[in-house]
């Protein structure tokens, strides 16, 4: 069985709007949510991007049951590992068993701020390890000191801890990643429903551990106005190859999006009303071995798409209780 999650994107919805989206997908009976970590949107049509931590603990206190995680946090250069440590731990001490840390290798678009250097893939991979391997020295609760490769920490302690560590789910979309993520983290998040990663995820050490899958739709009154609301709101997603991870502005984004045409988000955002195409969509990630799937309907209007999913979606599929949790 699949577990349904919703997306709260931070690009395109403020704070006080994303806590009741948080609220009202709970209510809905979606079993959890992931919410996007960013500094910039991706474009200035988006024309959001509050600080993630401090909606977090909105909905931390305005939400009981509704599983919560960063979808995804990088914690290597905009953010030192010791700081998302103590940040985590903070969130999953204020939501009991109901929060993790989804982490990944990042963009350019919010990690170059600083002035660091935006490293190559294969640097940022070693990064990321040594910066978990950080994160759960600190949640063990000692005083840590720590002489890594990219990362110093001195006399550090996260006072404030939850009962148990929160799990570190691992955004992955090649082998490379996949392969990384099954030897050390607790769970793969991913955008397509690539059977070749979930098996290279498992094959090093994941059987077992959570798999969860991004679907990106644009419900609408018909297929046209769907289009048009992701052409509108979602242009990004028709990039091809790295384009994502190397792009440093949203004024990039949006010129390499005049170059986006409707075909090529017909071919990776759902839109439109058709059920049948939501629920085939969302099938295919279960099928390629995605007991997660977390969907996230572009742009500021979330209501209606509440609303379809209640009515025409959810009835349709075979789902977990929300009450069943998600990092299990």
């Amino acid at each position: 069985m699949t577990k349904l999650g919703y997306s709260l994107s931070s690009e395109e919805l403020g704070p006080a709007t994303l806590v009741r989206n948080a609220q009202r997908a709970e209510e809905a009976g979606f079993a959890f949510a992931l919410i996007s970590d960013h500094y910039h949107p991706w474009t200035d049509a988006q024309g959001q991007s509050p600080f993630v931590w401090s909606v977090i603990g909105a909905i931390a206190q305005a939400t009981d049951r509704l599983v919560l995680g960063t979808g995804v946090t990088c914690p290597t250069v905009r953010m030192h590992p010791a700081l998302v440590a103590q940040a985590a731990a903070t969130s999953a001490a204020m939501m009991p068993g109901r929060f993790f840390l989804g982490v990944g290798t990042g963009e350019a678009l919010n990690e170059h701020i600083t002035g660091e250097p935006w490293p190559a893939i294969e640097t940022r991979l070693e990064m990321l390890e040594e910066a978990i391997t950080v994160i759960r020295e600190l949640w063990r609760g000692d005083e840590v000191t720590f002489y890594g490769d990219f990362f110093t920490v001195e006399n550090a302690r996260v006072y404030t801890l939850p009962e148990a560590p929160p799990p570190i789910m691992f955004a992955a979309g090649g082998a490379t990643s996949a392969e990384l993520a099954g030897r050390i983290g607790d769970g793969l998040i991913s955008t397509s429903p690539d059977k070749d990663v979930v098996q290279t995820f498992e094959e090093n050490g994941g059987r077992g551990k959570p798999c969860m899958g991004h679907l990106t739709c644009a419900y609408a009154d018909s297929e046209e106005d769907g289009v048009r609301i992701a052409m509108e709101n979602w242009p990004n997603a028709g990039l091809p190859g790295q384009l994502g991870q190397e792009l440093p502005r949203p004024a990039h984004f949006e010129q390499a999006a005049e170059l986006v045409r409707e075909d090529d988000l017909r071919s990776k955002i759902i839109c439109g009303p058709d059920s049948r195409r939501h629920i085939d969509a969302i099938e295919e990630f279960a099928a390629a071995g995605f007991d997660h799937v977390y969907v996230h309907q572009v742009g500021k209007e979330q209501e209606p798409f509440f609303h379809f999913y209640e009515q025409e979606v959810m009835p349709q599929l075979s789902l977990e209780p929300a009450s069943a949790g998600v990092a299990s």
